[in-house]
Formats: C-alpha cells, sequence, structure tokens
C-alpha cells in the first residue's frame, strides 16, 4: 500500500522515465499530449511512486554545490551500489560513490538526466541509529 508519493516535473519527461525504468521503476500511467509532452504518469519501485510530467514552466532546478543541489529523493535499497551502477550507466551523473555513512548503512548519489539530485541509502529513516565516531 503507498501512503505517500512524490511529484517531479522535467523539461526532458520522456528521458527521465527511460532512466527510471533502468533503475528498476515499472510505468503504471503515462497519459501523452498531442505534442507529444508527458501530461502525467506514475512510476512505481517497491513502495515508492514518482508522478512525473513534462514542465508547463521552465523551473529552476538548484545546482550540484559540492556533493549536493540542497534537496533530492531519497530511495531505501539494500543494493546502494547495484542501484548507483544503474543510475550512472542509464545517463545519471555521478555525485557520491557508494560509501558507508555516518549513521548505519551504505549510501550513494547521482543527478538524473534532468539535473535533479537523488540518493540511494540502506539506512531506513525514522528508524534509531547510533552516530559512529
Amino acid at each position: 500500500m503507498i501512503s505517500s508519493a512524490i511529484y517531479l516535473s522535467y523539461r526532458d519527461a520522456a528521458g527521465v522515465i527511460a532512466w527510471l525504468e533502468a533503475l528498476g521503476f515499472e510505468t503504471l500511467q503515462r497519459q501523452v499530449g498531442p505534442d507529444g509532452s508527458v501530461l502525467h504518469s506514475e512510476l512505481r519501485w517497491a513502495d515508492t511512486v514518482v508522478m512525473l510530467s513534462s514542465y508547463d514552466a521552465e523551473y529552476r532546478i538548484a545546482p550540484l554545490v559540492g556533493s549536493s543541489t540542497g534537496a533530492g529523493v531519497y530511495l531505501v535499497t539494500q543494493d546502494v551500489d547495484g542501484m548507483y551502477s544503474r543510475a550512472v550507466f542509464a545517463g545519471g551523473t555521478a555525485v557520491l560513490p557508494p560509501t558507508e555513512s555516518g549513521w548505519g548503512g551504505r549510501r550513494a548519489r547521482v543527478l538524473d538526466p534532468g539535473g535533479r539530485e537523488w540518493s540511494f541509502g540502506s539506512y531506513r529513516p525514522g528508524e534509531q541509529w547510533i552516530a559512529s565516531d
């Protein structure tokens, strides 16, 4: 059961849909306008749903500063290394290779083809953790 979803829009929504499919997302729904733009789509991976569409305006996406844009999507996975490899192979930009985090588990970070930040981690938000020294 899905209790929440994220909504994103892109200049090249079709390209990002293909990227997400390469990561293992399944397209559940895709509505295309007469001009070929994606009016609405829904993609699912495990218990995560992403709703995605084409731009209806020229939005500004925060640039990468150091190893982050300051905002992004975090996917929980035990296969951090595999997800990172698939993301980069499918056209994502490597930002932070798989590494151990200071709050437990592994993490990695990429920019998707539209420049948005996606992190993959084995840490499950909302669970207790003990900081490492």
